[in-house]
């Protein structure tokens, strides 16, 4: 995997939307934030455009993430936000173009579909981060600040360790070694069945998510594991699952009740409560980096 050129300050980066539309009130604040990092804002087309519910038509938010890998004057690419809408540019994207020059690329959530394109297909590290709409417009806390700074600048070796008031929990102890995939469970499991379907062999795979109900996370874990994405990793981590609740709890099983019944008796390593994902505070992850995991004793490394 290729470790792509760390920004700098005064870097140029490109600010697009892969996904939804970014709410007008939000676009200056979030092009403030990135400037309060050192860093030169250049706004895409799609930052400023709507067709619905997705940042402009398919073809302009495609463009905009073709020219700001083609551009040799832009040294890192944000995601300024999430939302839906990366699946549906996928086949309109220039990996053959994207692989010739790999760059800094960050965002989460929906685009955990284009973490996992980048990935799999032109072969560079990507970075699972805040993005500029999303949390960093309204100022986020110094942990998460910190954590992307670190993997923004080039320090991303060492540890991964949650915020002192976090401790990560245990749901099936042992050690694994891989490189890092996943994300949003939502878009991992619908990945499966395409030709961007997600390969979790010998890795160590991330998930969390936002606003399901329980048996949703089951139907979609159960999926993965019927297309065998359980068995083939070599670990799991877990984060946040944010505002999962059940509309009629007493009729519901929990989270822990589901990772209990789906992923312990596969036996792979697992560690949960990880502070990462849809709520702050939140750490920046290396998707495609190698990671030894030890579930037993709550430690994460990065491994050069």
């Amino acid at each position: 995997m290729i470790n792509p050129k760390p920004l700098f300050p005064g870097a140029r980066v490109a600010l697009i939307a892969p996904s939804g539309p970014v709410p007008p009130e939000r676009l200056e604040p979030a092009v403030r934030s990135v400037e309060k990092l050192g860093l030169v804002p250049v706004v895409y087309e799609s930052c400023r455009s709507a067709h619905g519910y997705l940042a402009g038509e398919d073809q302009l938010r495609a463009d905009d993430l073709n020219h700001a890998f083609a551009d040799r004057s832009i040294d890192g690419i944000l995601c300024i936000r999430g939302g839906y809408g990366a699946q549906r540019i996928l086949k309109k994207l220039d990996f053959s173009c994207i692989r010739k020059h790999p760059k800094f690329f960050s965002g989460y959530s929906d685009v955990t579909t284009l973490h996992i394109a980048l990935n799999q297909l032109c072969g560079f590290i990507t970075y699972h981060t805040p993005m500029p709409s999303t949390e960093l417009y309204d100022g986020a806390d110094e942990y998460t600040m910190k954590s992307l700074k670190r993997v923004m600048f080039g320090d991303s070796a060492g540890t991964l360790e949650n915020p002192g008031s976090m401790e990560p929990e245990v749901l099936v102890p042992g050690c694994a070694c891989g490189r890092l995939t996943g994300g949003n469970l939502s878009l991992v499991a619908s990945s499966l069945g395409t030709p961007f379907e997600i390969d979790t062999r010998g890795k160590i795979l991330f998930l969390e998510d936002v606003d399901e109900e329980p048996y949703r996370i089951d139907r979609m874990l159960t999926q993965l594991l019927l297309a065998g994405k359980l068995n083939d990793c070599a670990g799991l981590m877990f984060g946040y699952w944010t505002r999962i609740e059940a509309e009629q709890p007493d009729r519901s099983l929990t989270l822990l009740q589901i990772f209990r019944e789906l992923i312990v008796p596969q036996g792979r390593p697992a560690l949960m409560n990880l502070a990462c994902g849809h709520s702050l505070p939140s750490m920046s992850l290396p998707m495609g980096k190698k990671l030894k995991m030890d579930a037993s004793a709550k430690k994460i490394s990065i491994l050069r």
